[in-house]
């Protein structure tokens, strides 16, 4: 594939196909230190690489790397208290300008089928899964290390920046 080429017409049929509309190696994002300036149509989380990658037409927008998950970050969220960070595609449903952790983008986890597998064993899936910055009041940029219940942490910088950029209904994809 070509880099940096409009491959537009492409994307029905590789959505169609079930492919992610995303590379694994995508064009690099503009510099941090850029004001970003577009809306972005996608997201990409990495688990293994720990990064969030906001695109627009497939195109990286701006790359969040050292990002936080839940204490247990291996594997798919499966049950309520699991303190894993879901895998799979959703959607940027709704946020939260009073979170408890600056600002908040809410994943839409679970999905009918995150629900009928917690249900089949007599478990609840757990809910309430957000992109979001450092707990209020707190003195650090970033704290280190896993340490949400399943949530996705970033700086309060860097939510602020996705919280203008990242509209409700965005598609988001979480990898391994």
């Amino acid at each position: 594939m070509r880099r940096g080429g409009r491959l537009s017409w492409l994307l029905p049929l590789a959505l169609a196909a079930g492919c992610s509309p995303v590379p694994r190696e995508a064009v690099a994002p503009q510099a941090a230190d850029a004001p970003l300036t577009q809306t972005a149509d996608f997201l990409l989380v990495d688990k293994s690489d720990r990064t969030l990658t906001l695109f627009r037409e497939g195109r990286a927008l701006r790359t969040y790397r050292d990002i936080a998950f839940g204490d247990a970050p291996q594997g798919h969220k499966q049950f309520e208290g699991d303190e894993r960070t879901p895998e799979g595609r959703y959607t940027i449903d709704t946020r939260n300008p009073n979170s408890a952790y600056h600002l908040s983008l809410r994943i839409s986890y679970p999905d009918a089928r995150d629900r009928a597998f917690a249900q089949s064993v007599g478990r609840s899936p757990g809910g309430d899964i957000f992109i979001h910055g450092q707990p209020n009041g707190s003195p650090l940029d970033r704290i280190s290390g896993d340490w949400t219940d399943g949530c996705i942490a970033v700086t309060n910088a860097e939510i602020e920046e996705m919280w203008s950029a990242v509209p409700d209904g965005t598609p988001i994809e979480i990898r391994p």
